[in-house]
């Protein structure tokens, strides 16, 4: 059993990854295409997408396999036979059970120091792709701007012999109004060694530039205006064109959550937890001495001056018998200025309510970033746990199931484990959209989906070790006979 089963493991697990790695490759199919790259480079982008669309692979591959399993045994009359001797399901699953166990800690282990390197390789290089000049492909009968600040327009060209006839280029490097238009007969574009240049040779033809461009912007004049016209029988051209990949510094990445480890995601949680929780005080200090909010920082010998004039004030209005109180009434105060006063008043404070609204604002921006950062690197790190324990549920779904159905091979096997993969890659990405835009904590989200499997898992598990005929016809028929009888009844009488 154990040697059909890690047969099977290892085949599913090829068919996996390969089926995902055309999904992957599709979706970056335009950073390959046209960028002329070698077959080291496109070998070393394959290498480490493989390692990228392991961790979905890695549960689909268990599912299927544990479901082919004991389907075959089941399908052969094996499992029946196995049953009949005295021996449990439980016994007859143990030994898959510690190989499936020994792919969940192969999984943490691979999620948790080889995923993070092969992510930081893969998007450096994706990244350096991008930035890539294309290759250069010239079509015919249409413009090509492939060449960054130049549009170039060739009616047919030969190559054998690299030649380029009739052509048409735009010349937009000092801008789009100082446009410079050539016209050629013939011409042929070479490569430099060093890949970092182009060698434009164009022969038999003229070429119409602007003069003056300043003193036209100057006096917003379009009449008159003089031009350059230049006719050559040959011209060359230097164009800045460098076709060399230029990786980027994979140091770009050092500080994102996908570069990390279990122990790197908890001390930079821990740590910018601790200065969100420094910055949230500080602004709530700040806001608290604020001039708006009536508060003013102060040394203590000016704190006991205030305190000082503030008594002898009271006093005084307690001898004289006046209500201190109604005195110092704000309303009181303002109904006693002037019109003009009024509106410098309220002017000043709603400059220094706007100002405050503003400083408000910036500090949710800042503790909102501080929180994006803590809720990332949170759903990484209980992603690197819910991988390997996905492998197990998968487990005691498939297995159990394969005993159920009893049948094997690529036919039901494969329909029920694409429609639970399904079921389970919703869920999943439910949960993790929930946990990253903080409308759920990060556990909750990121476990949702063994959640909602588990208690499938252990109830297939009960009725596959209870011999129960949960997908049988012929359970069902017998199942809904007598509902069948009494509406028969029913309908008689």
């Amino acid at each position: 059993m154990l040697r059909n089963f890690l047969g099977l493991f290892v085949l599913t697990l090829v068919i996996c990854i390969f089926i995902l790695l055309m999904q992957f490759v599709w979706l970056h199919v335009r950073d390959l295409v046209g960028k002329g790259v070698g077959l080291s480079v496109l070998a070393e982008f394959f290498v480490y997408a493989i390692a990228s669309v392991v961790p979905l692979a890695l549960p689909l591959a268990v599912l299927l396999s544990s479901l082919m399993t004991f389907g075959n045994l089941g399908e052969q009359v094996e499992l029946t036979a196995m049953k009949a001797a005295g021996i449990s399901l439980f016994r007859i699953m143990r030994p898959l059970v510690v190989a499936v166990m020994v792919i969940c800690a192969g999984a943490f282990y691979f999620s948790n120091n080889i995923l993070p390197v092969s992510q930081v390789k893969l998007w450096t290089l994706i990244f350096s792709l991008r930035q890539k000049s294309p290759e250069l492909d010239i079509p015919e009968g249409e413009f090509y701007d492939g060449i960054q600040g130049f549009h170039m327009y060739v009616r047919h060209k030969d190559p054998r012999r690299g030649m380029l006839y009739d052509m048409i280029i735009y010349d937009y490097t000092k801008g789009f109004r100082d446009a410079k238009v050539m016209l050629a007969d013939s011409g042929k574009i070479v490569t430099s060694d060093d890949k970092h240049y182009l060698m434009l040779h164009l022969y038999c033809g003229e070429s119409f530039e602007n003069l003056d461009r300043k003193q036209q912007r100057a006096t917003g004049t379009t009449k008159n205006i003089p031009y350059r016209r230049e006719q050559f029988a040959e011209k060359q051209i230097l164009i800045d064109f460098d076709s060399d990949l230029n990786r980027f510094d994979e140091s770009v990445l050092a500080d994102q959550h996908v570069s990390k480890n279990t122990r790197q995601l908890l001390q930079s949680i821990d740590s910018v937890n601790a200065l969100s929780v420094e910055k949230g005080d500080e602004q709530s200090r700040q806001m608290l001495e604020s001039r708006y909010l009536g508060r003013e920082r102060h040394t203590a010998e000016k704190q006991e001056e205030l305190t000082a004039r503030h008594e002898r004030t009271v006093a005084q209005a307690k001898a004289q018998g006046v209500d201190w109180h109604r005195q110092y009434n704000p309303d009181s105060l303002f109904a006693s200025f002037t019109e003009t006063q009024k509106e410098k008043v309220l002017s000043v404070a709603l400059e220094r309510a706007r100002a405050q609204s503003d400083q408000i604002d910036y500090n949710a921006v800042v503790l909102d970033d501080y929180q994006r950062y803590i809720r990332r690197h949170e759903v990484e790190l209980h992603r690197k746990f819910t991988l390997a324990f996905a492998c197990l549920i998968f487990f005691f779904i498939g297995a159990p199931f394969g005993a159920i159905i009893r049948k094997g091979g690529l036919g039901m096997p494969v329909v029920v484990s694409v429609v639970m993969f399904i079921i389970y890659y919703i869920i999943d990405n439910t949960g993790y959209k929930m946990a990253r835009e903080a409308l759920w904590p990060a556990w909750a989200g990121m476990w949702l989906s063994s959640f909602v499997l588990l208690p499938i898992g252990v109830f297939l598990t009960y009725k596959a070790a209870t011999d129960s005929a949960l997908f049988n016809p012929e359970a069902w028929v017998k199942l809904l006979e007598p509902i069948k009888r009494k509406l028969k009844l029913n309908a008689d009488n």
